[in-house]
């Protein structure tokens, strides 16, 4: 393991402003201080109109925030609806997020990860991180980096006001060839080239939600999705960085099995990873103890079986129950 991460924790906290706080670390050469820690939050960006799809999937022209407004609480002492502190305000309002940077970094939150969708051969929900986040006046103070949530989407699972009981799949996570190719461009040239854009050893970071439809995207095969990785690597390289640091994101929740532990650190392994980061460690558990007793057990096992940082997560709690009313 290198030797730059002795430490490191994600700190991953659902906030009704609909981003989500995350935590690294890493050693610093300075005289001053030893180490240096890097807080970082996941941010969802759904609250704000999609040029390509807002009509569709959240017709009131104000994102997720349709859906939110609508929850109701499911016992008592249950806070739904969640009122946001600071209003319903837009994600890709530069405004909106000036406040939350200089509120996070008073905070000591350094780095947000923007959920960044790839979805029908374009982009989705980027508005936030392009027009918000990136236009944002003092942006320089917070580094930030994309995970790609290549996740498939249900056509009733971000409005079922709408869509009612309608299951069937809208969106289907996996690309192809030609459309990887236009990520990879993408995401250089208008992210990593940017100065506040978070890297580990000079290497942009990139995190990757579903392994499972990454692999789908190239046949299933782990030789293929390697090819793909080494291919994203060299073009990074080709525009003057040192290589890229992919980040694998486990997701969490549970202890493995011998086996499925053993088949995870080799593909791991085989495909190239740099790391291995946690989007919800300890699973879903109304005890937080015991949320937290697993939490430790599934990252003493991770680091038993990898030879690559893990990056772990501590959550604050969940509650998506407006998207899914009783």
């Amino acid at each position: 393991m290198n030797n730059n991460f002795r430490f490191s924790i994600f700190l991953s906290l659902l906030l009704i402003s609909n981003f989500a706080f995350e935590v690294f670390s890493r050693e610093k050469k300075n005289n001053d201080l030893e180490n240096q820690y890097f807080v970082a939050a996941y941010i969802w960006p759904s609250c704000h109109h999609d040029e390509r799809f807002g009509d569709m999937l959240w017709p009131e022209g104000i994102g997720e925030w349709e859906v939110i407004k609508k929850g109701t609480p499911r016992f008592e002492g249950h806070y739904q609806p969640r009122l946001p502190l600071w209003g319903y305000e837009m994600d890709n309002d530069p405004k909106v997020v000036e406040k939350w940077i200089d509120t996070a970094v008073d905070h000591g939150v350094n780095v947000f990860v923007y959920d960044w969708y790839w979805f029908d051969g374009g982009p989705f929900l980027e508005s936030a991180l392009n027009d918000g986040f990136l236009k944002a006046k003092n942006n320089s103070k917070m580094q930030f980096y994309i995970m790609w949530a290549n996740h498939d989407v249900k056509r009733n699972y971000w409005n079922v006001h709408k869509f009612k009981d309608d299951d069937s799949l809208l969106w289907d996570g996996a690309v192809d060839w030609e459309n990887f190719k236009i990520i990879v461009d993408r995401v250089i040239d208008r992210y990593f080239k940017r100065p506040n854009y978070f890297k580990i050893d000079g290497k942009p970071v990139f995190s990757i939600f579903s392994i499972e439809n990454l692999m789908e995207s190239f046949g299933g095969s782990v030789e293929e999705t390697r090819k793909a990785l080494d291919y994203f690597r060299e073009k990074v390289k080709q525009a003057g960085f040192p290589d890229l640091h992919i980040q694998w994101n486990q997701g969490g929740g549970s202890v493995m099995s011998r086996d499925a532990a053993a088949r995870f650190s080799q593909k791991v392994k085989d495909m190239g990873f740099n790391s291995v980061a946690m989007y919800n460690m300890g699973g879903l558990d109304e005890d937080y103890l015991v949320y937290g007793a697993n939490s430790l057990k599934i990252r003493a096992q991770l680091d038993s079986i990898l030879n690559v940082p893990v990056f772990p997560c501590v959550s604050i709690g969940w509650d998506d129950t407006p998207r899914f009313p009783a």
